[in-house]
């Protein structure tokens, strides 16, 4: 019974995780319309981190992978993933359209593959569940060390530039509590089943938790006021004419 009720609960809670993703969509489409507007020249996914957000996009898909793959079928990891999965995908379709950059491009290519090469492979391939929940868990342990590195690379972007950019607050803090409510629910699974999303979700909500107050330090920090000064006007952070 509370395998039901906290999967209820983190999928309700992991609505939260969608919300984030669509703010961080919509603070893109807002300052896309700010520059064309000419209200400002700033880049409308600037400081955006490409590493940060193909990190997510493998967590993500990484744990709807193996809720397809487990004996019993988790409804509660799936769909919620799936439809994160294509949200980040979304994110990381609006920075290649921002920067034309190659190694966006790349990135984004290679997470709409796997999306869609890896359902398709589990369905049409006869025993790939079998070998897919060993593979899903393996990978869950390497996303959990990417992630980790994705979110501190955010981190690095935000304390060279002194300023936030187009990186979304809300974002950070609806994942955070997604992490949470995903631990519980890995809990509730038992330590056999569970450990890779109580492994994922801890190292994630430690990694929001110095994202989040980063935010803080560039309100307040002297040095990101004069980081701010000196990093004004650099191409990656900038509208070319």
């Amino acid at each position: 019974m509370s395998y039901h009720i906290t999967g209820l609960i983190s999928s309700a809670i992991f609505l939260l995780t969608i919300g984030g993703l669509w703010a961080q969509l919509g603070l893109v489409w807002q300052r896309k319309q700010s520059v064309a507007n000419g209200d400002t020249v700033e880049r409308p996914t600037a400081v955006l981190s490409v590493n940060q957000f193909v990190s997510s996009f493998l967590a993500f898909f990484s744990f709807f992978l193996y809720g397809m793959c487990l004996e019993r079928f988790n409804h509660y990891l799936v769909w919620p993933r799936l439809t994160a999965s294509v949200l980040t995908l979304a994110v990381l379709f609006e920075i290649v359209r921002d920067r034309r950059d190659r190694v966006a491009s790349w990135a984004f290519a290679a997470c709409a593959i796997l999306l869609v090469g890896a359902p398709l492979g589990l369905v049409t391939i006869p025993g790939a569940t079998d070998w897919g929940r060993t593979v899903s868990q393996t990978l869950i342990v390497i996303v959990t060390v990417i992630l980790a590195q994705g979110y501190l690379h955010q981190v690095l972007m935000i304390r060279q530039t002194g300023r936030t950019g187009g990186v979304s607050a809300r974002l950070h803090q609806f994942f955070f509590w997604k992490d949470i409510s995903t631990i519980a629910f890995a809990i509730s699974m038992g330590t056999s089943t569970g450990w890779p999303l109580m492994l994922l979700s801890t190292v994630s909500a430690a990694t929001k938790l110095v994202t989040l107050w980063h935010f803080r330090w560039v309100r307040l920090s002297p040095v990101a006021s004069l980081r701010r000064d000196t990093t004004a006007g650099t191409p990656m952070e900038t509208v070319a004419d």
